[in-house]
């Protein structure tokens, strides 16, 4: 029997769960794949016991493909369908999540979508915590069943919980070369009991024997988006040569134990901490790696075939920034490098409003803003001064009793102020802290020293009564433009 993992009281899916993100690659040519002709390709996974399914809005037909199958075959009822929403930056009104969640039902023919995982672009703009919000509604409403989030930081994860979201699981990259979400999203994951679902894990299929000491085939020739896409990750990663490294160690554990490369690379991820499941994407009616899977089960890799996984570890660079960011910041480690095939702009996420006497100035909108006459920044010349900004959006707390969630919270604000008015946070030259009770300082000046390890502005940490009931940490800045 496949191996099942809970991820929510009553809520068990398959450790191996099937990926249908490469559909859109195979429909990239502009032609759509005829969906009951392809949902066949479904039944065989089915039949095997891995029943559960990954797609989004954005993989091609893949949504009509699963619903196809889910209506069509007399196995449908075994299939779980996971999908995602992953709207464009900038606004959106409660309507308009109600319309994407329903456009998901309608292509996937159901009632109610098993788990609706969340995308968001950007952090500073609070439209992705409505968002979650909304579609916390709408699982309350019976349209979805359980929430999850994909490519979220850490930090953005603890946000979410802290802040009341029902979230089970986060979906992000997550591989022998991949190693960022060992760190702090382990951490906050076993904290809060949400689950890892890893993909990437055979890095689009480059950690195969196929692969194992052949030249490096440079990102010209190769021919999927997923394979150009980790092929990005091997470079920031140290390279072919060290990749082919990792790929020697593996195959040594593999002949060990008569199992393919993917089995200890799939394996190897699915035992680290926090880890749920593995996404294995599939190439429907055209690949099928079903037997291969099934022996992953199977295996148990022993001490001494960590350790030499281990050891070929150490020799590669380390995937920069934090969980998901391959999508927010450079280096872009997407199929094209950017973000062009994703998104036609990112809007800065507060209306730059002009102030009397000279200078401009932005309003997050809290209702505190209205009642005492302030603005949340204002930039004259080339300074910027942000306003004390707490955990506030429009009139909730964010955070819960979470400091740590609450003091990131309001560096996003921070951040979002600034660079809405023309700066960004290397411009900052001080920042000040006011925490109501000092027990907290040290989870509060972590966050802090992660938004600004690079660029050390002056500090200063206090503690302080702040005025609402709540709020744990209360900050402000100031920010220099060059002229």
């Amino acid at each position: 029997m496949v191996n099942t993992i809970e991820l929510a009281p009553g809520f068990t899916v398959s450790r191996a769960i099937t990926g249908l993100w490469q559909i859109a690659d195979m429909e990239r040519d502009g032609q759509t794949l005829d969906p009951h002709e392809a949902s066949k390709a479904m039944g065989p996974y089915v039949e095997a016991g891995l029943v559960s399914f990954d797609m989004a809005d954005h993989y091609g037909s893949a949504e009509v493909i699963a619903g196809t199958f889910k209506k069509e075959s007399p196995l449908g009822d075994k299939a779980q369908l996971f999908t995602k929403w992953v709207p464009k930056p900038g606004k959106v009104n409660k309507a308009e999540v109600r319309n994407a969640i329903e456009r998901a039902l309608d292509r996937m023919q159901v009632d109610t979508v098993d788990m609706l995982q969340y995308h968001a672009w950007l952090y500073t703009d609070p439209i992705w915590l409505d968002s979650l919000f909304w579609l916390q509604e709408l699982k309350e409403e019976g349209l979805i069943r359980h929430l999850g989030l994909t490519n979220f930081d850490a930090d953005h994860l603890r946000i979410a919980v802290a802040s009341g979201i029902e979230i089970v699981s986060n979906q992000i990259s997550y591989s022998i070369i991949d190693q960022r979400a060992s760190g702090q999203m382990q951490q906050v994951c076993e904290e809060f009991g949400v689950k890892i679902l890893a993909f990437g894990t055979l890095a689009g299929g480059l950690l195969t024997e196929k692969w194992l000491g052949w030249p490096d085939p440079g990102k010209d020739s190769l021919t999927t988006w997923s394979q150009m896409k980790y092929r990005r990750f091997i470079t920031e990663a140290g390279g072919w040569d060290r990749f082919q490294e990792v790929l020697k160690a593996l195959h040594q554990v593999s002949q060990k134990h008569r199992v393919s490369i993917a089995n200890v690379a799939t394996r190897f991820i699915l035992d680290q901490p926090a880890v749920g499941s593995v996404i294995i994407g599939a190439r429907l009616g055209q690949q099928e790696h079903i037997e291969d899977t099934l022996r992953m089960f199977a295996l148990k890799l022993d001490e001494e075939d960590i350790q030499m996984i281990r050891q070929a570890q150490q020799n590669l660079n380390p995937i920069p920034g934090e969980c998901g960011d391959e999508y927010r910041k450079p280096p872009f480690l997407t199929a094209s490098g950017d973000l062009s095939h994703h998104l036609e702009s990112i809007p800065q996420p507060f209306e730059v409003l002009e102030k009397k006497g000279g200078g401009t100035k932005v309003l997050s909108g809290t209702e505190w803003e209205d009642i005492a006459g302030f603005s949340r920044a204002v930039r004259k010349g080339n300074r910027i001064s942000v306003s004390g900004t707490t955990a506030t959006h429009g009139a909730r707390m964010i955070g819960g009793n979470d400091p740590e969630a609450q003091a990131i919270f309001t560096l996003d604000k921070i951040q979002g102020s600034i660079e809405s008015l023309g700066g960004s946070l290397e411009d900052v030259v001080r920042t000040r802290i006011f925490v109501s009770d000092l027990a907290h300082w040290e989870c509060v000046a972590k966050a802090h020293g992660r938004r600004f390890k690079d660029i050390q502005p002056a500090n200063t940490l206090v503690e302080a009564q702040l005025v609402g009931d709540g709020y744990l940490v209360e900050m402000e800045a100031e920010a220099e433009l060059d002229p």
